[in-house]
């Protein structure tokens, strides 16, 4: 059973996308959405949750027609590092409980990626990720709903470093899967409106060995306001280390 697991985790860690065509018909388990995220096991056609919905807003809208027609156009335009890719975004399905002992099926079909835990369109974490082809920058289009509420009328200071974690480390995977977050240092400069749409971009600032040092922000879509600036380091495990109980 152990070899079968590992077998399972090394063709999820052999998704990384490599292109468009990869991109849009293989679940990138790693890369996408941080640590493991994939079509759920139970499901033969897996939702993606980075596609419009009724619930984005105008600016939202605009902002993924943005940055996925540049993705679109440059298809085929070579290699240089200045276009955008979008990631998928599915489901995870819990597969390794503690000791590397398997949950139980009830258990494990309720499983959900923290952020795409609540189904309903634009209660809570609307957001869709690209990634520029040379892997230095992320980028995410994010839109708080109403269940995200901290101080009133505004996001939770959680739920910012929520998405903080998300974003970075998914440009950490892309980097180098799989990671962990040995690190975030986030600074709130200015709160965030409810139902308002942000950018969330991610820089990669050095990387030393298995570590990732990684730089974030968070701003109107604008430019003109910095809500939150954050710092994160992550570092590459091996397998052996997801499967050790």
């Amino acid at each position: 059973m152990a070899r079968s697991a590992i077998g399972r985790l090394f063709a999820g860690l052999r998704c990384l996308p490599v292109g468009n065509t990869q991109l849009q018909t293989q679940c990138s388990r790693w890369s996408s959405e941080r640590t493991g995220v994939e079509a759920s096991m139970f499901s033969h056609k897996p939702r993606d949750f980075s596609l419009p919905n009724p619930s984005w807003g105008e600016e939202m809208k605009r902002l993924y027609k943005h940055y996925n027609l540049q993705s679109e156009e440059a298809a085929g335009q070579g290699e240089d590092g200045e276009w955008w890719t979008r990631l998928p975004s599915y489901n995870r399905s819990l597969k390794y409980a503690t000791g590397g002992v398997y949950l139980s099926k009830m258990i494990q079909s309720k499983a959900r990626l923290f952020t795409r835990n609540i189904r309903d369109p634009g209660a809570a974490f609307e957001y869709v990720l690209f990634f520029r082809n040379d892997k230095q920058r992320c980028l995410c289009i994010f839109q708080a709903g109403h269940l995200l509420e901290g101080p009133p009328g505004h996001v939770h200071g959680g739920a910012i470093a929520t998405m903080i974690d998300t974003v970075t480390g998914t440009h950490a995977s892309l980097l180098s899967a799989p990671v962990m977050t040995a690190n975030l240092n986030i600074n709130y400069r200015s709160p965030i409106p409810l139902g308002s749409t942000v950018l969330i971009e991610s820089t990669l600032d050095k990387e030393e060995g298995k570590k990732k040092f990684i730089s974030c922000k968070v701003s109107s879509t604008d430019g003109s306001k910095l809500h939150t600036e954050a710092t994160a380091l992550f570092v590459s495990i091996s397998v052996s280390h997801l499967l050790r109980g």
